[in-house]
């Protein structure tokens, strides 16, 4: 590599069943798109999926500790807004 060019991507190699290979073989025909695409915007679904249920997990914890009921929350927040 030359001297202060930074790489931005890494390359990975990945083992699948050759039947989610198909599929996703099929998906990038039928979309136009290539693997490396594809693969990478489904991993960033996956990701935000699991941040989205930790930030859920979180607030039921602390809902918990606080004793709020799930019906309560809303107007909690509503009040905080005002």
């Amino acid at each position: 590599m030359k001297k202060g060019i930074v790489r931005t991507n890494r390359t990975i190699t990945l083992s699948l069943p050759s039947e989610l290979a198909d599929k996703i073989d099929e998906m990038i025909k039928e979309e136009g798109r290539n693997r490396s695409e594809l693969l990478r915007e489904a991993l960033r679904h996956y990701i935000e999926e699991k941040e989205w249920q930790r930030i859920y997990r979180y607030g039921e914890m602390k809902a918990r500790e606080k004793e709020i009921t799930e019906d309560q929350v809303e107007d909690i927040i509503d009040a905080r807004r005002n």
